[in-house]
């Protein structure tokens, strides 16, 4: 029996999970009665956004000239921020099948996809879906992917998942382009571990492929990399309902239970291999993710349950951290909002995915803080020398007076977008004081441009404008290229005179002002009025660059005074005044939490 080990990856929409639902179908994996739409999207949140979050893998059995295939293969994530679950996904596989859709051509994701796949060296299969739209061009787009990506125009298989033309040649060059996997290194056993997730009866399920040896019910099985060992009580595949399986050999892809109770006990990159026979070195597993966007997560309930709402916020973020090895949690603590986590995402939308999953899998509410980069900091140490420090948080930033220089992480943006587009996204760029720096011809309609745009300029609603801007029709990708020294400032935000540290932020000199002003703004309309004058100001060290004023309740204490003399009026309005001083002194600001998201809205006033 032949093996064969692949990924599908692409563009957002463009109809990876519809292929592998085919595929499924084609290969008599589910019947017609079974077969849904997305039937490998299996959480809510994904069927509900109508996006894959978590790659999921399937074994399928397929007849190619007489010869058994068992088709191990991967539906993986489109979007931006989960381009590392991709990774981790390509790692264990030989091929990659890279769908473009024949209507919309080649776009940034489906670009960044493919060199992840070349860089992993492996084989890759272009195919064009979606041929049967009114819009589909399918010749055109072959010569944009032989352009664009350099792979042959005639090698692009047509096929369209939605109405399963072309499935049948999609699986006869899935049998005859792929390689096998390579030829097992040791006689010792030695599996990846890919993936894995908690489940409350049976501990820690743990995904596996495995490259040399074999792996049988029974073994006890050692973690390189932990150095814990427990004993196999189950291995099976999903097909893509969970089968049992007695033993698995070289180049197949298993889940395996061996009554892990801690979530400590794995580490997504190990390599398992047996106890007493164990092989001498590790597979190289996975760089770890670089986290670019930070926040805080509080629990958001009354201060008497607060204990047992930051216990459970605890446990449900470990749960989540084992099947998402991308996002990073630790304890932090806030005066306005007590204990809570600051934790690390690769984007936005991770940001999103992550506390939409903690609130429904975990079952907490949660207040988040407006999210932050990361930025590096040279500082002058004991002796004089210069000491690089990384904050996550404007409040961690050190004191100006020890600070050298603030560098801001740089992002190398590809956008593609049709042409009659382009000046409006240069003016987005420049605005947002990105540097241009490539444009490169696509089609006859759309140009790929470059730029270097700083990542906090980038991460909040830079995606929405280029939509915006462009009628749906821009894509952009993004990666960090460098950290980069500029006229960085913290701007201190105080309320009735107090340091609010959460709404600090950190911002370049020449847009601190209009920054300060329009978050000034933001914060009026949020905080409600009280019995007396709340000053708002913004501050860079002792300077006060914007203030607004929220002015008090006020009582028409001299109602009563009908005629007579002025002084009895002024004597009236003096002693109002005095009380509304004391008052002021002795009162506390309540600050909702809609404010502290308004730190979030940038946009122009």
């Amino acid at each position: 029996m032949k093996i064969r080990n692949f990924s599908i990856i692409a563009h957002i929409d463009h109809g990876k999970s519809t292929l592998a639902d085919r595929l499924l179908q084609a290969t008599k994996a589910v019947s017609e009665r079974e077969a849904k739409a997305q039937l490998l999207d299996s959480m809510d949140l994904e069927r509900e956004r109508g996006i894959t979050i978590k790659a999921s893998a399937v074994t399928v059995m397929h007849e190619h000239n007489g010869e058994q295939y068992m088709l191990n293969f991967i539906d993986t994530p489109g979007h931006v921020d989960f381009g590392y679950e991709v990774s981790r996904a390509l790692k264990a596989c030989e091929g990659a099948l890279l769908v473009v859709d024949a209507a919309q051509g080649v776009q940034a994701q489906t670009v960044v996809n493919a060199y992840l796949a070349i860089a992993q060296d492996l084989e890759i299969v272009p195919v064009l879906n979606k041929i049967d739209l009114p819009g589909a061009r399918p010749d055109e787009i072959a010569m944009e992917v032989e352009q664009v990506l350099g792979f042959a125009a005639e090698d692009c298989v047509l096929c369209s998942a939605k109405s399963g033309v072309g499935i049948p040649e999609l699986l006869d060059a899935i049998c005859e382009r792929f390689p096998g996997p390579r030829e097992p290194e040791t006689t010792k056993t030695r599996a990846l571990i890919f993936d894995a997730v908690y489940d409350d009866y049976r501990g820690v399920i743990v995904y596996c492929r495995v490259f040399d040896g074999r792996l049988k019910v029974g073994d006890k099985i050692r973690m390189m990399g932990l150095g814990r060992t427990f004993n196999v009580t189950e291995l099976g595949k999903y097909r893509p309902k969970p089968e049992k399986v007695k033993e698995v050999g070289p180049g197949e892809t298993c889940y395996l239970v061996a009554a892990i109770k801690t979530l400590g006990d794995v580490r997504v990159g190990d390599t398992i291999t047996i106890d007493n026979d164990p092989a001498e070195k590790a597979l190289s597993g996975y760089e770890p993710p670089r986290q670019m966007v930070f926040c805080d997560f509080y629990p958001a309930t009354n201060s008497d349950k607060k204990g047992n709402d930051f216990e459970a916020l605890r446990e449900a973020m470990e749960k989540l951290s084992l099947n998402d090895a991308s996002f990073t949690f630790q304890t932090v603590h806030s005066e306005a909002l007590g204990f809570g986590y600051r934790c690390g995402f690769l984007g936005l939308l991770h940001m999103d995915i992550i506390q939409e999953r903690l609130e429904r899998e975990g079952d907490v509410e949660i207040v988040q803080t407006a999210p932050t980069v990361s930025y590096k900091v040279d500082i002058r140490g004991k002796e004089g020398q210069t000491e690089e420090v990384e904050v996550h948080n404007p409040a961690d930033l050190p004191d100006m007076g020890s600070v050298i220089a603030i560098k801001e992480p740089i992002a190398k943006v590809e956008v593609m977008v049709p042409k009659q587009y382009i000046g409006d996204v240069m003016k987005l760029a420049l605005d947002r004081r990105g540097v241009f720096t490539n444009q490169m011809f696509v089609s006859d309609a759309r140009d790929m441009l470059t730029f270097e745009i700083p990542l906090a300029e980038l991460i909040y609603d830079f995606y929405d404008k280029l939509k915006g801007l462009t009628a749906g029709y821009g894509t952009m990708d993004y990666e960090i290229a460098r950290y980069q020294e500029d006229r960085l400032a913290k701007v201190d935000v105080l309320i009735n005179g107090d340091h609010v540290e959460a709404l600090s932020v950190i911002v370049h000199k020449d847009k601190a002002e209009q920054r300060g002003r329009n978050l000034l703004v933001r914060l009026k309309k949020q905080i409600p009025r009280h019995q007396f004058e709340i000053p708002l100001q913004c501050a860079i060290g002792g300077k006060i660059i914007a203030r607004e004023t929220i002015k008090g309740f006020r009582k028409n204490v001299t109602a009563k005074c009908y005629g007579g003399d002025v002084t009895r009026k002024r004597k009236l309005l003096e002693k109002q005044k005095k009380g509304k001083e004391r008052m002021k002194n002795i009162g506390a600001v309540s600050i909702p939490q809609e404010a502290f998201m308004a730190v979030l809205d940038v946009g122009d006033e």
